[in-house]
């Protein structure tokens, strides 16, 4: 997941840090001073690191979630189930009753919405 999101960005990013870096400027008489350029430069090089750093870091928590994502819908298809499997087994003759049901039902919820309660 990571590579592919790394690659878009690749395709749409032409300069590196060290492209900036490296990059040499021919001196014409009426030119620009060349410090004040690679003063600039530097500056330019400092802000596209931290970029590409805070790119990397939402990479990485966009992949966190979708991985959270996929786990809470994995729980979720297994609590749908269970809770399709109790509702079948009390239509059926079971001895659960409505009360208790409906506080499997409120307990699978917290689990699912993170509302779980402290013991």
């Amino acid at each position: 997941m990571y590579m592919e999101v790394y690659n878009v960005y690749q395709d749409r990013i032409v300069l590196t840090a060290k492209d900036i870096l490296e990059k040499e400027f021919k001196i014409d008489t009426r030119g620009y001073r060349p410090q004040e350029v690679d003063k600039f430069l530097d500056l330019v090089i400092k802000d596209y690191g931290g970029y590409n750093s805070l790119l990397r870091e939402k990479d990485r928590e966009n992949k966190e979630l979708l991985e959270e994502n996929m786990q809470l819908k994995q729980e979720l298809r297994t609590l749908k189930t269970k809770l399709d499997a109790i509702e079948e087994s009390s239509s059926s003759g079971g001895n659960v009753n409505n009360v208790d049901l409906l506080r499997r039902l409120s307990n699978l919820e917290k689990i699912v919405y993170g509302k779980e309660e402290k013991e």
